[in-house]
């Protein structure tokens, strides 16, 4: 009829403009709020995964992309004021290393895809820290050093690296990840990074190195994980 619109014509048109733009609102609040919300999920696994032992809150999605798990109850924090790193077994000058120590030594940055054997993975991550390598020469290996064994704070968790891994260039005591500080939660505030390596391999909350006579297996490898923990592809014959 004449003067009279027809349904979905021009009287449907600014209601669906009002619903488009609405959609669009929400989206770009949506994006805006999503690093916030993604650190808040980020920091609920991680607490939360500190006082889980059954390693569930490994298993909850998370936009990051990383997992977190503990093999105890709870994990100490450590910070400037109380963090050391010990460096001794078969070394000839046994070190103990702050915070600050470790900052103030040439760091090196190492980005690599990081893989773990439960299936996720995030690629192209970078940490930076300190040569494993530098902190070796800097105690003096003695002759008869094999191999490294790695000692954590939370207690339990160890790992374990022959030394000619360990002279890798692409192997670090971290300090940051994603051009950040290490948070507790990722291990921190130091923690391995071995880049070639399943990401079991790079022990979170690390506080001590010791020099060995050979391979000691560390708290994976002891249930059954492989010793050398290689990526597929990865070119184990790297400087």
């Amino acid at each position: 009829m004449a003067g009279q619109s027809k349904p979905g014509a021009e009287g449907g048109a600014p209601v669906g403009r009002r619903a488009m733009l609405g959609m669009l609102g929400a989206g770009a609040a949506a994006l805006a709020a999503a690093p916030y919300l993604q650190r808040g999920w980020e920091g609920f696994l991680g607490a939360a995964s500190q006082i889980d032992s059954t390693g569930l809150t490994g298993l909850l999605p998370n936009p990051g992309g990383f997992r977190y798990y503990s093999v105890v109850g709870s994990v100490p924090r450590k910070d400037d004021t109380n963090y050391a790193l010990t460096v001794g077994g078969l070394v000839d000058k046994p070190k103990t290393y702050t915070l600050a120590d470790l900052r103030a030594m040439p760091q090196t940055r190492v980005v690599a895809d990081v893989v773990c054997t439960d299936g996720w993975r995030v690629d192209r991550t970078p940490f930076e820290g300190v040569k494993l390598a530098d902190i070796l020469d800097a105690s003096g290996v003695g002759s008869s050093g094999a191999a490294l064994r790695f000692t954590c704070f939370d207690g339990a968790y160890s790992e374990s690296l022959t030394l000619e891994q360990a002279r890798r260039s692409d192997m670090l005591v971290a300090l940051k990840m994603q051009d950040k500080p290490i948070t507790h939660e990722h291990g921190g505030p130091v923690r391995l990074f071995v880049a070639p390596m399943y990401f079991y391999k790079s022990a979170k909350w690390l506080s001590g190195i010791s020099v060995t006579d050979k391979v000691v297996p560390g708290f994976w490898e002891e249930r059954g994980y492989a010793i050398d923990g290689w990526l597929d592809g990865a070119d184990r014959h790297a400087a």
